[in-house]
């Protein structure tokens, strides 16, 4: 006897197969089990040279940046670990080296292999 997920959308175990297709009686939410899920609302966010970014990611700045409300420069080079993503002008959190947390745009940083 083969083993049916549960719903990924509201987690019911009520869920049942209809041809190659699994139904959640619950919330109506229909998909199929081969097929990899994607969530609509993860942020996808590229580098100013078009690599994809992931939390965790080391990146390094790509032009000198004006630190606002401060007279403080962040140089090109300056290395910076991504903390989190966010919706926003300035949409990764991150941590930066000898300067601690900051936001920051992500067309401003290139991805560190």
């Amino acid at each position: 006897m083969s083993t049916i997920p549960p719903c990924p959308k509201c987690e019911s175990v009520y869920v049942y197969e209809d041809g190659s297709q699994l139904i959640c009686p619950e919330c109506a939410h229909e998909w199929n089990p081969n097929e990899e899920i994607v969530d609509p609302d993860a942020i996808i966010l590229k580098d100013a040279v078009g690599n994809l970014l992931a939390e965790e990611d080391k990146v390094t700045l790509i032009k000198d940046l004006k630190v606002k409300g401060s007279s403080l420069v962040l140089k090109v080079g300056t290395k910076a670990v991504i903390k989190r993503f966010v919706d926003a002008d300035h949409d990764i959190d991150c941590k930066v080296d000898g300067h601690g947390q900051m936001m920051l745009k992500s067309k401003f940083v290139r991805k560190q292999n």
